[in-house]
């Protein structure tokens, strides 16, 4: 219905990849008598629930004296939680992008102008003790005020970047500690984030225009166009024929060429380009 071949740039997959990446850094630092030891916080997709499961079937999880386990604590961790559409950042309907094709300059790439779309995220911190956490939300608010601006190569193979700001939308704290002393306690920060990025249509391909030519007629018998005779016409062609499209500044070669009488008319003008 949309009468479009199949296209799929991974707009979404690399904005949930770039997410991720921004936090894949974060330390705690804890102190064992003199020395400190630094550790660094993995970070995974999936819901917060999923974590918390697993460590109910897992009491030991993130102890120091714990079988090695392939999840440990503290974690982050993070989901999408919703696609929408964003108006206020809509471009014009008509406007497209030209580039030339990689491989070969005589075809030329077109694309019209990105669609905006917000997704939004839920970023947790997930710790066995507020310390941690607190170590971990520390090092991850500064940085957004409210937002926090990243540049995304949005298409594959393109040189389109664009600059796509996340923003931190809400910060809530949870202490999961209920029942004996014997239950293992959980803490949680929850931050919401928003982030504002594009989503693009298919590429179409066609080739580069290398040859203009602008013909003037002259009527001899009044209006009727059929017995217009040529008078003259202007060819404009890049110099050298084969350069690149995207030379700047590009050359160019002007020939005017003059016809005298009515010997090519409009209607009997099949001279082909």
């Amino acid at each position: 219905m949309l009468g479009k071949a199949h296209f799929y740039h991974e707009a979404i997959k690399r904005s949930v990849s770039v997410f991720g990446t921004v936090f894949n850094d974060i330390e705690i630092m804890r102190t064992k008598g003199s020395e400190n030891q630094f550790i660094k916080v993995p970070i995974s997709y999936g819901p917060k629930q999923k974590w918390i499961q697993r460590m109910d079937a897992a009491p030991n999880l993130g102890a120091d004296d714990s079988s090695r386990v392939a999840v440990t604590l503290p974690r982050l961790a993070f989901e999408i939680t919703g696609l929408n559409y964003d108006s206020q950042r809509k471009l014009g309907k008509l406007k497209q992008y030209k580039l030339p094709q990689s491989d070969d300059n005589t075809v030329l790439k077109t694309q019209y102008a990105p669609v905006p779309y917000n997704i939004t995220f839920d970023l947790v911190a997930i710790a066995k003790n507020t310390e941690d956490n607190l170590q971990i939300v520390e090092q991850i608010l500064p940085f957004f005020t409210p937002d926090f601006t990243v540049t995304i190569t949005t298409v594959p193979n393109t040189s389109e970047k664009r600059d796509v700001p996340i923003i931190l939308e809400s910060v809530t704290y949870q202490d999961e500690y209920e029942g004996d002393f014997q239950t293992r306690r959980v803490v949680t920060w929850t931050m919401g984030f928003t982030m504002k990025t594009y989503l693009y249509g298919s590429i179409s391909k066609s080739e580069v225009i290398r040859d203009v030519r602008a013909r003037t007629y002259i009527s001899t018998t009044g209006q009727k166009e059929s017995t217009a005779g040529r008078q003259s016409e202007v060819k404009i062609v890049p110099n050298p024929t084969n350069v690149d499209v995207d030379t700047s500044p590009l050359s160019y070669t002007e020939t005017i060429n003059f016809f005298d009488g009515d010997d090519f008319t409009y209607d009997d003008d099949d001279t082909t380009i």
